[in-house]
């Protein structure tokens, strides 16, 4: 038996490293020659397929940072690669080995290096000096995560606001926040205008966007077994509200009945969609995020980023509480304050959404918490700071490239070094 299994694994393995050639080699076939010293911003993505929602909520923003300082993605992946020249938004470097990676640097003048996540091959981009090596999240949130001891490896990061050098602070031993960090708001709200797949009406409109089940118990956010079933068996039948369902793409890769669950929420939003057309109820698995959030009434959200790309809308929403006793949840940012919504509560989830569209008070603290993580939530303000964060990132690298040809005894320029912009 344990022969038959290791004949079995060593096949898949065989298999997977063929395929796997096969697409690198429909990748290079893909992947344009860029012009020598093109490129002055690089996007380091290590990752696969799986994670491109990390990546394509920053096409927008960056697009418009490439109209002054061309921006190149620098893909380790095939099949990562494969996805970022299919969507087209920005070019491609297709640099699976370090020798390639090598090369392509030395060909280009790649002056800020950012991360959308923290991939542990980001490491190997380290290795680069001469650059500034900026995290930029794929969005902003109070999960364990958001504090983790790897911002310290990085020159810079760029944070949404004061929430998150609050969070950064508490967490982080001999960590220079006010220097290290720069607040941007949350650029991508600036284009969260696409238009909704269904027109208006009387129906009340709630996202629905639950994250996935977690690799650990500390982790354990999703709801989808919890309470998914029952928020969407109630929308569903109530005749007078519209369910936006967008479930995490990673939904049951570790949990079987997690994706099952959720299939079957997806049936009987079909199943809803039949009986009454007029209701037109959205599963929605698209690869856009922006107006699923800026046009429902109301969203139940998990906690994930979801919950901080809502509040940079501002309007209403509840958090699922997790069921799992040993999910971590921060307590001294918005979930200390937020609107929860128990396992039980979501058998009366009319009753709360309607209670958090008419509240008072809570749409008064909603405020407050819109402000403390995203500063001006004005439309344009985060464009404008995004550009301003990365024009300061190229004055600093432009002064210290010009102060290594009057390098001190050490090597180093003899300035004072990197700072952070007058706020």
């Amino acid at each position: 038996m344990g022969i038959m299994a290791d004949s079995n694994k060593a096949y898949r393995l065989l298999r997977r490293a063929v395929s796997s050639r096969a697409t690198a080699r429909r990748v290079r076939r893909r992947v344009e020659v860029h012009e020598r010293g093109r490129f002055r911003i690089a996007v380091y993505f290590a990752d696969s397929a799986v994670n491109m929602y990390q990546v394509r909520q920053w096409y927008r923003p960056l697009a418009g940072i490439a109209e002054r300082w061309p921006v190149v993605v620098l893909a380790r992946s095939a099949r990562g690669a494969t996805a970022l020249l299919d969507d087209g938004a920005l070019p491609v470097a297709f640099v699976p080995k370090i020798s390639e990676l090598e090369q392509y640097l030395a060909s280009q003048d790649i002056r800020i290096v950012l991360y959308v996540n923290q991939n542990t091959r980001n490491f190997q981009m380290f290795r680069y000096a001469g650059r500034w090596h900026v995290f930029i999240n794929h969005g902003e949130s109070d999960k364990i995560y958001m504090s983790s001891n790897q911002y310290k490896a990085y020159d810079y990061a760029l944070v949404a606001g004061q929430a998150a050098r609050d969070r950064l602070s508490r967490a982080l031993w001999d960590y220079d926040v006010d220097r290290r960090t720069l607040m941007i708001g949350r650029p991508q709200a600036d284009h969260y205008l696409a238009a909704a797949p269904a027109p208006g009406d009387e129906r009340t409109v709630v996202l629905y966007a639950p994250t996935w089940e977690g690799d650990r118990e500390s982790m354990s956010y999703g709801s989808i077994l919890t309470h998914g079933e029952r928020i969407a068996r109630e929308l569903l039948s109530s005749g007078r509200h519209r369910l936006i369902y967008r479930p995490h793409p990673r939904s049951g890769v570790i949990d079987d009945a997690y994706g099952a669950a959720s299939e079957r929420i997806i049936a009987a939003i079909a199943a809803a969609n039949a009986a009454d057309p007029a209701a037109r109820h959205v599963h929605d698995d698209g690869p856009e995020i922006g107006w699923q959030l800026a046009s429902a009434d109301v969203a139940i959200l998990d906690i994930s980023a979801m919950i901080y790309d809502r509040l940079a809308v501002g309007r209403p929403l509840l958090i699922t509480r997790p069921v799992n006793p040993m999910a971590e949840i921060d307590q001294d940012g918005f979930l200390s304050d937020c609107e929860w919504l128990t396992a039980d509560a979501a058998r009366d989830v009319i009753a709360e959404v309607d209670r958090v569209r008419d509240d008072d008070a809570a749409l008064a603290r909603l405020r407050r918490w819109v402000t403390h993580y995203f500063g001006d939530t004005s439309p344009g303000v985060a464009t404008a700071k995004f550009h301003a964060a990365l024009e300061h990132l190229m004055g600093e690298w432009e002064a210290w490239h010009a102060g290594a040809t009057a390098a001190g005894p050490e090597g180093r320029p003899t300035g004072t070094g990197p700072h952070r912009p007058e706020a």
